[in-house]
């Protein structure tokens, strides 16, 4: 089993019930799900997550930080941390599945849903038993979610929604979806729980890409599609709830690209360490050296960030900049990292008998989604200067 990547000392800054909540993880994906990865994503066919879901619940990894009371594990944002990176040490979809099932789908339910709403999902959801999705992007609608096109007319006891979201993970399969939709009556954001198979309302996947290829990622159609009054979240009202929903996955993503990038690292070590070349290991020579201790170096600096980032989220204090900054510099990491292994793997860089080139493309898209990084970077600027860079008046 892997052995993890700990240059400082990290381990010794986890709880007893943490470690044991992360090698329990990391045992069950080694030995069930890594083995499945490499041809699911060689072939474009997404993993099943319906059987991988309930797996998931029954080790709590699903929604982990919500309380017992709605059937969830109730566990602190460290431990959700160290599942994340579990599972995108295994593949990036994976961590997609379980943090937008977590952080978009449980997240805006536990904060903004009626108690029946809580009592309905939850639970079903923390044991995998159904599968939800969240939209947000859409066609023309990306960094700029304030200008979102989809729509809400209320009509009697019921909503009208209209639009179409894209780039939604899960989008297909999905059992439900938190859909944000912008509310004719009153100019305000909206989130509202549709079902798969109420009226007016279709999924489908997107195919031939280049990233992400063991996930299921789609489209969601919205047209006149009805959903009743009890579906709309009465708590999220304006743009800041959606927001902060995408907090939750950007703490996941910050732990989980940590995950990718030791994979790469260890990755790298192991076949330098055996690869001859010019009669020694290649490991031998400075130049293979030099990307090791990068890549350390970079892992390190990252671990110290996700390890700090999720006591301040069990303290309650963490900000929207300290969660950006640790998403920007840690899936930078992971890309670096996955890069790098690729140089050091040679020919043998480039094949799926070798994870790193599946993780380099995966991370692009953990690169752009969920605030792409040059948004992060304006987030951050904003906090520094006390000036927006977001807009301009053309």
């Amino acid at each position: 089993m892997f052995r993890g990547v700990d240059f400082y000392g990290i381990d010794e800054l986890l709880t007893e019930e943490e470690r044991l909540i992360r090698n329990s993880v990391r045992e069950f994906l080694e030995k069930e799900i890594a083995p499945l990865v490499a041809e699911a994503w060689h072939k474009e066919e997404p993993l099943n997550f319906r059987e991988i879901g309930k797996k998931f619940g029954e080790l709590g990894m699903l929604g982990p930080f919500i309380p017992e009371e709605y059937g969830c594990p109730g566990m602190n944002y460290t431990s959700f941390g160290l599942i994340c990176q579990e599972v995108e040490r295994i593949d990036s979809a994976l961590r997609s599945f379980v943090a937008v099932t977590s952080g978009l789908v449980m997240y805006p339910i536990w904060k903004f849903g009626s108690e029946e709403q809580k009592k309905k999902y939850l639970p079903k959801l923390a044991k995998g038993e159904i599968i939800g999705c969240f939209g947000m992007t859409e066609p023309n609608v990306g960094s700029d979610p304030a200008s979102m096109e989809t729509n809400a007319r209320k009509e009697g006891d019921e909503w009208i929604l209209n639009g179409t979201k894209t780039w939604i993970s899960e989008a297909e399969i999905a059992d439900i979806a938190i859909v944000w939709a912008r509310d004719l009556g009153d100019g305000r954001i909206k989130g509202f729980i549709v079902e798969k198979g109420m009226k007016g309302f279709k999924q489908s996947a997107i195919k031939k890409k280049g990233s992400m290829r063991a996930g299921d990622v789609g489209e969601l159609y919205l047209s006149d599609c009805r959903v009743p009054e009890e579906n709309r979240l009465p708590n999220a009202i304006g743009l800041r709830p959606a927001l902060s929903c995408l907090d939750q996955a950007r703490f996941g993503i910050s732990w989980g690209a940590i995950g990718a990038a030791m994979d790469c690292y260890e990755t790298a070590l192991n076949y330098a360490k055996n690869r001859k070349q010019f009669g020694a290991p290649i490991a031998s020579y400075q130049l293979i050296q030099a990307k090791l201790v990068d890549m350390l170096t970079e892992i390190t600096k990252g671990q110290l960030v996700a390890w700090r980032l999720g006591k301040l989220m069990d303290e309650g204090k963490a900000t929207p900049e300290q969660i950006s900054f640790a998403k920007r510099n840690n899936v930078r990491v992971a890309r670096f990292c996955a890069r790098t292994a690729r140089e050091i793997l040679g020919a043998n860089g480039i094949s799926l008998d070798y994870s790193p080139i599946r993780h380099m493309a995966n991370i692009e898209s953990v690169y752009t989604y969920e605030g792409t990084d040059d948004i992060h970077t304006l987030i951050l600027g904003r906090y520094i200067t006390g000036i927006q860079a977001f807009r301009r008046e053309l």
